[in-house]
């Protein structure tokens, strides 16, 4: 809907959307904040922790209006190690009394309440409460399982991952109505939970827009100097032979630009893209191998001699060679940032290049719409969610039509949780093992058909072999790659956020709403 029809029609009731989180890095919650405001015309509060900067979209509509609560110490290390078990009391307590204050007395009342899951605690009692209070609807959006990820910490066996575990799913059963993002979460929770939700994608929003050559080139431009500073002394995209069109301001690793025309060039590398929040659930170190033994295989498959002279030898790189140099860009906040660009640092490689960086909600976009691949590192800790940067790389795919490449997606299994969190007790992995076999198929099954529109992983070396085979000839002759793109064209048909929002959450909201006030 545009803005000027937007204008023309009063909010006719009040929505809360509960995120006990940074606002900046829950995008499905920002989407919802939006159809909230645009499809139920509704004046929306989001109560959220700060920290980085929602969309515009969201920060510029006048029915919007975001309440930044104060967010608890991330890492309280002058504390005592002793009284660590104090502080996980302590912090619920804290948060949940401050949940409390401005869902009560901070915004006004609002019809119903839409609260992120996880986590479950204390978010779910102190919604819970100030919707009995209110006497306003509660609907939950289960993104994930709270103790799941708890127990990746503690393990299954301890007491806190118990009590945690009846909590969520006493007040989950509470709700008024749940929304979830697979049709395998869904199984889950009718099941073994009790509860009834209705399955919604996560899909992309009408501002994920294709980005224009322009686009692109402007995106460049404005990154291409971070793009050719390295970690190290030296890697591919910065110890190349420079030409003297290089220190052109209008030339940039992709592309080049001469008066009004804007071109990509023929020499340019293979840009993969991966999102992440830096957490344990994301194992990095499978892409940094990977990445090591793309390039030594590349090597072997080229015979490269070891004593080449230098220059010639990054010449020849530059020139492509039938395989291209790989740039990664990983975009994101998080806790191991830090330890994994020190691992980059370290690594040694001729045809391959690593970059961190933040990019702004109006630039990631255009990132995702210029990138040749997409590679999630996600692994469930329930085996029951969905990574949302794969269902936005492949809806941006198929729905803007210039955005075109596969995702790249680790099996949902729990082996991965073993090698990324070290359980080392038996009786831990043992649990896991039997609930790894109560689970249904994998979700990511929900969205990747192997060979058609995406690709599924489970080693480093998988990975190597599948970035061997998909950029060989690259850009013009990789055929593998333009396979899988026309792969991500057939398998879906148009869609969006707005579109799957009006059909499944805008009547779970509406009904849940009637039901309470009747």
């Amino acid at each position: 809907m545009s803005g000027q029809n937007e204008s023309r029609i009063r909010p006719s009731g009040r929505a809360a959307v509960v995120v006990l989180g940074d606002i900046g890095r829950s995008p499905r919650m920002q989407y919802h904040a939006l159809s909230l405001a645009r499809q139920a015309h509704l004046e929306v509060d989001i109560v959220a922790y700060g920290g980085s900067d929602p969309h515009s979209a969201v920060k510029e509509h006048k029915s919007i209006h975001i309440n930044e609560m104060t967010q608890w110490p991330s890492n309280p290390r002058s504390f005592p190690k002793i009284l660590h078990p104090l502080l996980l009391i302590l912090k619920p307590l804290v948060q949940f009394f401050m949940l409390l204050w401005y869902l009560c007395v901070k915004i006004p009342k609002p019809d119903v309440f839409i609260v992120q899951n996880p986590p479950s605690v204390p978010t779910l009692v102190a919604v819970k409460l100030a919707s009995w209070i209110r006497r306003s609807a509660f609907i939950i959006d289960w993104h994930n399982f709270g103790y799941t990820l708890l127990a990746l910490s503690l393990g299954r066996n301890s007491r806190f991952v118990a009590l945690y575990h009846w909590i969520e799913k006493h007040f989950g059963k509470m709700a008024n109505g749940s929304l979830c993002v697979t049709k395998a979460m869904q199984h889950e929770l009718a099941q073994n939970w009790g509860i009834s939700a209705t399955v919604l994608y996560d899909q992309p929003p009408d501002f994920f827009q294709p980005a224009s050559l322009e686009e692109k080139h402007k995106l460049f431009c404005g990154i291409d100097k971070s793009l050719r500073t390295p970690y190290s002394l030296q890697d591919c995209l910065s110890n190349e032979v420079l030409t003297p069109d290089d220190d052109n301001p209008n030339v940039t690793l992709f592309t080049t630009q001469t008066g009004t025309d804007i071109s990509l060039k023929w020499n340019r590398p293979a840009l993969i893209v991966s999102s992440t929040s830096w957490t344990p659930d994301e194992d990095f170190s499978i892409l940094l191998e990977a990445a090591l033994m793309y390039d030594r295989r590349v090597s072997a498959l080229l015979n490269e001699d070891d004593l080449k002279r230098e220059d010639v030898f990054w010449q020849e790189i530059k020139g492509g060679k039938q395989y291209p140099r790989l740039l990664f860009i990983i975009t994101g906040k998080g806790p191991e940032k830090e330890k994994y660009e020190q691992k980059m640092a370290k690594l040694n490689l001729k045809r391959v290049a690593f970059r961190t960086m933040w990019l702004e909600p109006e630039d990631y976009p255009l990132l995702l719409g210029s990138a040749d691949l997409g590679v999630c590192l996600h692994t469930s800790s329930s085996g029951l969610d969905l990574p949302m940067k794969v269902l936005l790389w492949i809806c941006l795919a198929v729905d803007y039509r210039s955005v075109l490449f596969p995702t790249l997606g680790t099996m949902h299994v729990f082996l991965f949780i073993f090698i990324s969190h070290g359980l080392k007790k038996l009786h831990t992995m043992r649990s896991c093992m039997l609930t790894l076999l109560h689970c249904p198929l994998s979700s990511i099954n929900e969205l990747v058909e192997v060979d058609k529109n995406g690709l599924l992983f489970s080693s480093s070396s998988e990975l190597a072999d599948q970035f061997v085979m998909l950029f060989k000839g690259f850009p013009g002759e990789c055929d593998e790659l333009k396979s899988l793109r026309q792969g991500v064209l057939a398998s879906r048909s148009s869609v969006n956020w707005a579109t799957e929002w009006e059909a499944n959450a805008k009547p779970l909201i509406s009904k849940a709403s009637r039901f309470l006030h009747t």
